[in-house]
């Protein structure tokens, strides 16, 4: 087969066009695992607020006149 061969150009095209799918997958599949370890760092923040959250009123519920400045 030569260069000129239409059969080798597009051959050629294909492996050209299945590398940048290649590449590209690569690309998505690293943005994939970093959006799941932003999602789970996000889950734990939410819950250690929530903990938080539970921990506060446990604790006594205040009411807002009692965090209100003197001058209110």
């Amino acid at each position: 087969m030569t260069t000129d061969d239409p059969t080798s150009r597009r051959l050629t095209a294909l492996e050209i066009k299945a590398s940048y799918a290649e590449d590209l997958l690569d690309e998505l599949n690293l943005v994939v695992v970093r959006q799941q370890q932003q999602i789970d760092a996000l889950i734990r923040e939410l819950a250690q607020l929530r903990e938080q959250q539970t921990d506060g009123v446990a604790g006594g519920a205040a009411r807002l006149t009692d965090d209100l400045p003197p001058h209110y």
